[in-house]
């Protein structure tokens, strides 16, 4: 990956003071001071409910009015003046070609509510697994030098780690090589069932069982500066053990058993290793990283099976479709590329963001959506049932942390980065219940 620069982050605050767009009593003047007035406001200026957004009020509280731009005007600028980063510079003009004509316009997830009380920080430009969710109600993120949790029941946010302060493990074991850590540079995390696990700048990983007090385990996986721990992965073998699988700049991937920490194997590469992503039945595993092909490897031993080919840059996010045929991978050639695991001589489909590279990428635990993420300003949900020929987009303003589904497939969650209006977005699924249906 890239040498860390957040310089690339595109504040919506900084277009705005750019382009002198307010008057003197404009509310995006000094975000800082905006930050600390934000704590002392009440919820009805900070958030959005499903009802306010029907009467006309902006999703994200954006005053469009004080303004000397429509927001339809500044999508448009927004759309031409955003420079998408790259890593290879080659050729997309037969790119286009390949992508998949796709009918916008629908409405699987709608407005349910905003909160800018809680707001999502991202600490890589490229890295933006920073949201998840484990119910409908309970949504995990970064913020600054916490990992917090956000109750969208409760509609309060509190803090899970603080990484800024010292951390030493809670389990004492001779043969595991734990240590304490300060002030980590949070850089990635993964949330599944009652275990959190982050990544840092230096290499450096946290396991938390998040009913129990403390952090269970602790280490610095390399020596080496800026050997980022990139991506990591939660899960179950196919004999049931959940294990913990990191990435690295240093060309390694890990493995370890989630229960004890430790390290059961490790796998080196020919570059550094963005992401990566396990199967649903926990045989295979995505390998993405700074490369323009993807690899499949065995989880177990890491031996490469086959390798992907068809993205033009490197890659940074992937997603398993839950019946494990399959696998989504995202690239900053700004496509997301569709691979049936039954027939791997090219993709099946190939599906083209409006501004930058994909992120994120996310399938509903039911396989009917696949969200994608831009760097910015754009989630676009993909029916699957419609061969992903029809998608809602989600147009928003701000970089995007993260995105989750809900467990259950009832809510999508959209974490936005901003000095201003940074928020969490929580969007609910839509059902079509006719009235037979509930005299049955």
């Amino acid at each position: 990956m890239d040498i860390f620069d957040n310089s690339d982050l595109d504040y919506l605050v900084n277009d705005f003071e750019d382009d002198e767009l307010f008057g003197d009593d404009s509310e995006f003047i000094d975000s800082d001071f905006e930050d600390d007035l934000e704590l002392n406001q009440s919820k009805q200026n900070t958030d959005t409910s499903a009802l306010e957004a029907k009467n006309g009020k902006d999703i994200q509280g954006i005053t469009w009015e004080r303004l000397n731009y429509t927001r339809d005007q500044y999508r448009c600028k927004r759309l031409l003046d955003y420079k998408n980063f790259e890593s290879l510079f080659r050729s997309r003009e037969e790119l286009q070609k390949e992508c998949l004509k796709v009918e916008k316009g629908k409405n699987f997830y709608g407005f349910q509510f905003n909160t800018r009380l809680v707001k999502s920080t991202i600490g890589h430009f490229q890295l933006r697994n920073l949201v998840w969710a484990t119910s409908k109600h309970d949504v995990y993120f970064m913020n600054n030098y916490s990992l917090m949790h956000w109750s969208s029941l409760l509609q309060r946010g509190k803090d899970v780690v603080n990484v800024a302060k010292p951390i030493v493990p809670t389990m004492k074991q001779p043969e595991l090589l734990s240590q304490s850590l300060s002030r980590v540079q949070i850089s990635t995390m993964a949330v599944k069932d009652d275990l959190i696990v982050a990544g840092g700048f230096q290499g450096e990983l946290i396991c938390k069982k998040i009913n129990e007090p403390g952090v269970a385990f602790c280490t610095k996986l390399t020596s080496t500066q800026n050997d980022i721990t990139n991506s990591i992965d939660i899960y179950n073998t196919c004999s049931g053990s959940l294990r913990v699988m990191t990435a690295n700049n240093d060309c390694t991937v890990r493995l370890f058993d989630a229960t004890n920490f430790t390290c059961l194997n490790s796998f080196v590469f020919d570059w550094s290793v963005n992401n990566i992503s396990t199967s649903p039945d926990g045989k295979l595993v995505a390998i993405l990283g700074d490369s323009p092909e993807c690899l499949l490897a065995d989880a177990g031993s890491g031996k490469v099976i086959h390798r992907l080919e068809g993205h033009l840059d490197y890659s940074f996010s992937s997603a398993w479709h839950p019946n494990g045929q399959i696998l989504a991978t995202g690239n900053q050639d700004t496509t997301c590329r569709l691979w049936d695991v039954r027939n791997l001589s090219q993709s099946l489909k190939v599906l083209k963001g409006n501004m930058g590279a994909i992120r994120a990428l996310k399938f509903t635990s039911d396989g009917r959506f696949l969200a994608m993420a831009e760097p910015a300003d754009f989630v676009h949900v993909f029916d699957t049932e419609a061969g992903y020929s029809q998608c809602q987009e989600i147009d928003l303003f701000g970089e995007i942390a993260g995105i989750s589904f809900s467990p259950d497939t009832e809510a999508l969650f959209v974490g936005v980065a901003d000095r201003t209006y940074g928020s969490l977005l929580e969007f609910n699924r839509k059902r079509n219940h006719l009235y037979l249906d509930s005299i049955f």
